[in-house]
């Protein structure tokens, strides 16, 4: 039988992994997987046990948030292995899921990873530290660690919005230069976003035509500060109808990137808490993982259909 590492976090969402615990099992095991499964107790324990453990297993499913997807994945590449990754979402927000169309559904998702197929995607690196989806700062990027996670297992998005609700009135801009292959921006920003997902926190959504999680390439988003009531429109509008780039809303895709900002400034990396730093280096790094998708995946067009592997799980 082949050997698959179940890495679950029964805190994440509304713990409802737990519950279907046994038919997870029971699954894998039909599909001819012995299967091993650890428990995360606390931050980082995904990412420890993975790299120590992880070349031993010929796939490895994390249960859990987008922080726990986080981890595992962190701890499968600093391992040096390549094996497959499944993904079963129970977090609260699910952006990364949700971009790639995983189910909601946890037997669902389950079964999907076992008859699906695995993908090749992006992955980032920021200041050295790896992250899936995001890297944000500015408005609403700390609403996603700082709301208690009692409320997200209640309220879901709306937790994140009345979080960040409270900090609209002590937004101040960041100064920031960014500095690209192409571009050299100088100014004062609102909020700044660089992501591989159609979906932020909730709170941004990106057209899919807009958007490819393995093309080696960020999507970069900087509200720049509005100082009158019609600069604040455009960017309102912008947000809310996608129709981006405009005066006050850059947007480009870009591989690298480097951020200087004249004081440090708090970054959230998938839903996470980043110390503060005045120098951000942003790297993408292409097609450094492979992870289980279902079959009607190939027609989302966000993944490229030569990113698919031509062998079986």
């Amino acid at each position: 039988m082949k050997k698959l590492l179940l890495i679950l976090n029964p805190f994440a969402g509304q713990r409802k992994a737990n519950r279907f615990l046994p038919e997870i099992l029971r699954l894998f095991h039909e599909h001819d997987y012995r299967c091993e499964v650890f428990v995360t107790g606390a931050s980082g324990d995904a990412t420890r046990f993975v790299s120590e453990n992880g070349g031993v297993f010929d796939l490895i499913v994390c249960a859990g948030g987008d922080g726990t997807l986080n981890e595992t994945i962190a701890g499968l590449l600093a391992s040096g292995h390549s094996c497959p990754l499944g993904y079963i979402p129970c977090g609260t927000t699910n952006d990364y899921a949700a971009s790639i169309g995983l189910s909601s559904d946890v037997m669902q998702a389950a079964k999907d990873i076992m008859e699906g197929e695995a993908v090749s995607f992006d992955v980032g690196l920021f200041n050295g530290r790896y992250f899936v989806y995001t890297a944000t700062c500015g408005a609403f990027a700390k609403a996603s660690y700082s709301t208690p996670q009692a409320a997200k297992n209640v309220l879901g998005h709306v937790a994140y919005i009345l979080e960040g609700a409270r900090d609209l009135g002590n937004l101040r801009p960041i100064h920031m230069r960014v500095e690209t292959e192409e571009y050299d921006l100088d100014d004062d920003f609102l909020f700044c976003s660089i992501t591989n997902s159609t979906s932020v926190g909730g709170i941004l959504k990106l057209d899919t035509q807009l958007v490819a999680l393995n093309d080696g390439k960020f999507e970069v988003t900087l509200v720049r500060n509005p100082t009158t009531p019609a600069q604040l429109s455009a960017i309102l509008y912008g947000l809310t109808t996608m129709d981006i780039p405009n005066e006050m809303i850059h947007f480009f895709s870009s591989p690298k990137l480097t951020i200087r900002c004249d004081a440090p400034v708090e970054w959230t990396l998938d839903g996470e808490r980043e110390p503060e730093t005045d120098v951000a280096i942003l790297e993408n790094r292409h097609a450094a993982i492979r992870l289980c998708v279902p079959g009607h995946a190939r027609n989302n067009p966000v993944l490229a259909a030569d990113s698919y592997d031509e062998e079986p799980l």
